[in-house]
């Protein structure tokens, strides 16, 4: 069993717990839950912002602990002062350190969109996510039957989100390419060995059809890797480690964000 394994499987225990906690009634008359969505395919394509959706992840099953101090809602309110076009918070308990906490702390602090970032294998999950106040779910191919990302992805759009789908290789891509899809995420990170490469992005990028957009996640730590993303047609960049395993996460995305437009320039 690969970690992929155990953690979908250890969330299937997690979500028969919750389920049996919370019911979606309750979760339905939330105060957030009948907000208007913040669009993330809008605030990608706002020219007044970075395209980069910063994560913010206090730990990972690769690199254990990165930053278990930060605090959800400065660190957001700093990735949003940076010009972040969205912020991806982990709310993986287990595996990643995250909590649903976190998200709400971030939403209350912020006006972006918010993606929730963890493993969805349940409609259940997606009514959570809107009621802590996401606005973007996460569906990731590797663990999902092509079946359930459509299922999941039109359950999405029924709440008024929008959806990320997580690809790693083009079988994946082909199979999921759903008109509920909003956004193709190409994870430059290989599940099997966790080797991190651009060029995976790079590959995919042309077989994903122009009227998605596309976003590169994963092994993007410095400027002259945006610039090559943004040449092969990428909407947006999801960057956590490089930000977050510094002592002032919205400090290293601010100066992040100033290396970009002076390379712009220079180019």
């Amino acid at each position: 069993m690969n970690v992929l394994d155990k953690i979908v499987a250890r969330k299937r225990e997690e979500v028969a717990e919750r389920k049996s906690k919370r019911t979606i009634k309750e979760m339905e008359a939330s105060p957030l839950f009948a907000v208007a969505n913040l669009s993330l395919k809008k605030f990608l394509l706002d020219p007044e912002r970075t395209g980069i959706i910063a994560e913010f992840k206090k730990k990972s099953p690769s690199k254990g602990v990165i930053n278990a101090s930060a605090l959800p809602e400065v660190v957001t309110k700093q990735y949003e002062e940076a010009g972040a076009s969205a912020v991806s918070v982990l709310t993986d308990i287990d595996f990643f350190g995250g909590s649903d906490e976190d998200l709400a702390k971030a939403r209350k602090a912020i006006n972006i969109p918010i993606l929730r970032k963890d493993f969805i294998i349940d409609e259940y999950q997606i009514v959570e996510a809107k009621a802590m106040g996401a606005n973007v779910i996460l569906l990731i191919a590797a663990c999902l039957q092509t079946e359930e990302v459509k299922r999941f992805s039109e359950f999405t759009h029924s709440l008024g989100m929008e959806v990320l789908l997580e690809v790693h290789n083009e079988e994946e891509l082909f199979e999921n390419l759903y008109p509920s899809i909003d956004v193709v995420g190409v994870n430059n990170r290989n599940l099997k060995d966790f080797s991190v490469s651009i060029d995976t992005s790079i590959k995919l990028a042309e077989l994903i059809p122009a009227h998605y957009l596309k976003i590169s996640e994963s092994g993007i730590s410095d400027v002259s890797a945006i610039a090559k993303l943004r040449d092969q047609g990428f909407n947006g960049f999801l960057i956590g480690e490089n930000f977050m395993r510094t002592e002032n996460p919205g400090e290293a995305m601010k100066k992040f964000v100033k290396e970009m437009k002076e390379y712009q320039d220079i180019r």
